[in-house]
């Protein structure tokens, strides 16, 4: 079905209103990191191939995560869809990474704990029964 969700009823707006304040958090948080590696690129027990990869992919995922976020916001069915699995996925992801022995130093590791927070919110939100039901086709 093409047509948008109303998304206008007070609760439904409140919930995405939440979701792309947590997504700008995550987004803001990516590119701050990816800033951070920037800058101490000389460090190597800072900034390792790893790190420069999961950066850069991290960038790029919260980037799509918050365009993603403000559709589903403005009603598209899809990008909620989207929206559901993303935030699961990269979850799951970052829990895999600060899980990981050695791979990752603990600044990298802590800043993936931020966004894992914001991510789950984001899914609690979108997973929630009301969104559900306002994006039910």
């Amino acid at each position: 079905m093409n047509t948008p969700a109303n998304v206008g009823h007070p609760r439904s707006a409140a919930a995405l209103r939440s979701v792309r304040l947590l997504v700008t958090g995550y987004l803001a948080i990516s590119v701050l990191t990816l800033i951070a590696i920037v800058v101490m690129r000389n460090d190597a027990t800072a900034v390792n191939p790893a790190v420069w990869t999961r950066g850069t992919i991290v960038v790029a995922a919260a980037t799509v995560t918050f365009l993603l976020a403000r559709s589903a916001a403005r009603g598209s069915r899809g990008a909620y869809r989207r929206l559901r699995i993303v935030s699961a996925v990269m979850l799951v992801a970052i829990v895999v990474i600060i899980a990981l022995p050695g791979t990752f130093p603990l600044w990298m590791k802590s800043e993936q704990a931020v966004c894992g927070l914001l991510l789950l919110g984001v899914a609690v939100l979108v997973n929630g029964k009301h969104l559900r039901s306002v994006f039910t086709d």
